[in-house]
């Protein structure tokens, strides 16, 4: 590896070191700052941007924006809701499940900030202290990705094994990751069952609730959406988003024996389909497109766009350049551990907390490497590494909807509340999911 290589490396590295410190776009934008160095400086052939990736993104959260929009997303938080309500006593376990579940409906984390709150206030009127279900719960909301359809991680994986040879499907995909994960989350649940003192002999949360101040603010308010009136277009909505999610997966089985339409791929299936979603919507549930474009879901959508877009473009052009030289350095180690990759991607996602853009920077270079894509399959619940270090938005917001105060970023930074179910979560989540393919495929 001469000085060179090694030089530009830190280069890349420091290009999305300095992103994740600013966040949002600038994970996008700062790794345009380091293309623009590999191209212009060093004379680096430029790599090819993940267009398809992208453009399923943008209809994805298109559709998934204009069902918020609509009113519809609130109808699922207040499902979410009742059921939570209904068993407070089993908070630890429902509460990362219906997290989950809600991601895989809608192929984004950022739509569960409305349930964070009402998950802290349930259990503090249940007396259980709220970081056993608030860590585990903001963890579950980012593993849900790699088990949605249209998310684009998933979307990325399949599009890209194809290209290389590895024929999978949506579906095929799913019934690995989605029972990995579930594995995964109930772990981490069942570690999180009994975490920490109780809030009755935590003498930490015993002071607080001295200050008449602190006990209002923590008792005080009752977080819910059980008030708000969900209309009869607002339920349309989301029974035309699950109709389009169960029509990818339809076509996601049939369309290799559809034969008058050979030469339409699954991608382009994908967007067609979302985007034809979106427009029901608009028309016959009054959905507002300005009020989509303004909400989060579509909001966090297009900073996924634009972070997947300079991310992978950079480090395409890296690796691409450096192909015959990476392959020569790792092919013991792949020949011998395979699933060592697993460490490569869990890495990756630390740095750039970006899960489709791990994907698509990282799994080209899985394949050229010569690694099956039936091992590909098996580790990729480890593309989700950014609970390591706690400055994702989801895990932030957490923090501050526990009103008690428990759910922590520590005094060292890595000793925070969402480490252990993180870590818990990912290693059974892949070890798992490794099981599965090699039974399966």
């Amino acid at each position: 590896m001469s000085w060179i290589m090694i030089l530009q490396l830190l280069i890349v590295l420091g290009a999305l070191w300095v992103g994740s410190r600013y966040g949002s776009l600038a994970l996008g934008a700062i790794s345009g700052i380091g293309l623009a160095i590999l191209v212009f400086g060093f004379g680096m052939k430029p790599g090819t941007p993940p267009t398809d990736v992208i453009y399923i993104i943008i209809a994805a959260v298109t559709c998934a924006g204009i069902m918020q929009a609509s009113g519809g997303m609130d109808w699922l938080i207040q499902l979410a809701e009742k059921l939570l309500r209904k068993h407070p006593g089993s908070i630890t376990f429902l509460a990362p499940l219906t997290t989950f579940f809600l991601t895989v409906l809608v192929g984004t984390g950022h739509v569960v900030y409305t349930l964070m709150p009402i998950i802290c206030d349930i259990s503090l009127k249940k007396g259980i202290r709220p970081e056993r279900p608030c860590a585990v719960a903001s963890v579950a909301s980012q593993v849900g990705i790699t088990c949605s359809p249209i998310a684009a991680a998933v979307v990325a994986f399949v599009s890209i094994s194809n290209a290389n040879g590895f024929d999978v499907t949506i579906p095929q995909v799913l019934m690995i990751t989605i029972p990995a994960c579930l594995c995964g989350l109930i772990a981490a649940a069942a570690a999180s069952y009994k975490r920490g003192l109780d809030l009755d002999k935590d003498p930490v949360f015993q002071a607080k609730l001295q200050d008449p101040e602190q006990r209002a603010y923590i008792y005080g308010n009752t977080a819910t959406t059980l008030d708000k009136e969900i209309s009869k277009e607002a339920k349309a909505s989301v029974f035309i988003f699950l109709g389009a999610l169960a029509i990818v997966v339809m076509f996601a089985i049939f369309l290799p024996r559809m034969t008058y339409l050979q030469g339409l791929k699954m991608n382009q299936v994908i967007q067609i389909i979302m985007i034809s979603a979106a427009a029901l919507m608009i028309i016959f549930c009054g959905a507002s497109p300005k009020k989509a474009v303004a909400g989060p879901v579509w909001q966090s959508g297009m900073v996924a766009v634009v972070a997947i877009y300079g991310i992978a473009w950079m480090a395409d052009t890296y690796f691409g350049h450096y192909m015959p030289q990476i392959q020569e350095m790792l092919k013991g180690i792949v020949a011998d551990y395979p699933w060592a990759i697993a460490l490569v991607f869990f890495a990756v996602s630390v740095l750039i907390n970006s899960q489709g853009a791990v994907v698509v920077a990282m799994l080209p270079l899985a394949y050229s490497l010569g690694i099956s894509g039936v091992v590909l399959l098996g580790v990729l619940p480890s593309v989700y590494g950014y609970f390591f270090i706690p400055n994702y938005p989801s895990d932030i917001a957490t923090v501050n909807f526990d009103r008690s105060g428990t759910t922590v970023i520590g005094k060292y930074l890595l000793n925070h509340s969402f480490m252990m179910p993180g870590l818990i979560c990912v290693i059974v989540s892949t070890v798992v999911a490794y099981l599965l393919t090699l039974l399966f495929f």
